[in-house]
C-alpha cells in the first residue's frame, strides 16, 4: 500500500508540472519560463525634462536552453511629467509561457539629499510598519504599501515603488505588485526638514483586497 501512495503522489507531482501550452492547446509540455536579466538598473532617477535612460534586457529558458526576445514596453515613459514610470520588459518562450520583470523610472526635481527613509507606523499601531529605503534620487521602495499588521497579516504584505515630485506630493503611478496592479491616489506628503521623523506619507490604495482608505504613515 505504500508504495502506491508514494507513485500516486509522483504522479501527482508530475502532472502539476506539465499544462496546456498557451501558444497551441493541443500540446502538453512541462512548465518552465524564461529568466530575464535587464542590462544595467532596475530604478532610475532623471529630472524633469531629462534624458531617458536606455533600458535593455535579454531573456533565456534554461529548462528548454533557448534564448527568447524580449519586448520593452516604453510606452509610458514621460519625461515631461513628474511622477513614477514602470518599463516592463515581457519575454515568452517558444511555448508560450511568458515572464515579466519591471524596471522602474522616477522623474523628478527634489534634491539628492533628500532622504525620507527609515521607519513608518501607520495609524499609530506598531505592528502597522513599513520599512522604507532609499533606491534612487527621489525614489523609495516601501516594504508595505498597505500598512497591514506584520504579525497577523504577514501574507498580506505588499512592497511598492514611489517617487517623491514635490515637498507635498508623492506619486505611486501604476505598478505590478505581488497583489496585482497598484495605482493610489490622495498622495501627499508632510516632509519634515529633509526627511527627520514626523515626516508624514498619506494615499489611498486602488488594489485588489485592500480598502479605498485614505492611509497615514509617520516617520518614527
Amino acid at each position: 500500500m505504500k508504495k502506491i501512495l508514494i507513485f500516486t503522489g509522483f504522479l501527482a507531482v508530475i502532472a502539476a508540472s506539465c499544462k496546456k501550452t498557451p501558444s497551441d492547446p493541443s500540446i502538453t509540455v512541462t512548465v518552465a519560463y524564461p529568466t530575464i536579466t535587464v542590462t544595467g538598473a532596475q530604478y532610475y532617477s532623471i529630472p524633469v525634462n531629462g534624458t531617458l535612460p536606455t533600458i535593455s534586457a535579454t531573456a533565456y529558458d534554461s529548462f528548454y536552453n533557448e534564448s527568447v526576445p524580449v519586448i520593452l514596453d516604453l510606452s509610458t515613459l514621460d519625461a515631461t511629467t513628474p511622477g513614477l514610470y514602470a518599463v516592463t520588459a515581457s519575454a515568452a518562450n517558444k511555448y508560450g509561457f511568458v515572464s515579466n520583470k519591471t524596471v522602474y523610472v522616477g522623474v523628478t526635481n527634489e534634491p539628492a539629499s533628500l532622504d525620507i527613509s527609515g521607519t513608518y507606523v501607520r495609524s499609530g499601531v506598531a505592528t502597522k510598519v513599513a520599512y522604507i529605503t532609499k533606491v534612487a534620487t527621489g525614489m523609495f521602495l516601501t516594504s508595505n504599501v498597505g500598512g497591514v499588521d506584520t504579525v497577523t497579516q504577514a501574507t498580506s504584505i505588499v512592497p511598492a515603488v514611489f517617487v517623491v515630485t514635490s515637498d507635498s506630493t508623492i506619486d505611486f503611478g501604476s505598478q505590478l505588485t505581488n497583489a496585482g496592479t497598484l495605482t493610489a491616489n490622495s498622495e501627499s506628503l508632510m516632509l519634515v526638514g529633509s526627511g527627520a521623523a514626523g515626516t508624514t506619507l498619506n494615499y489611498a490604495l486602488s488594489l485588489s483586497g485592500f480598502g479605498t482608505q485614505v492611509r497615514t504613515f509617520v516617520k518614527q
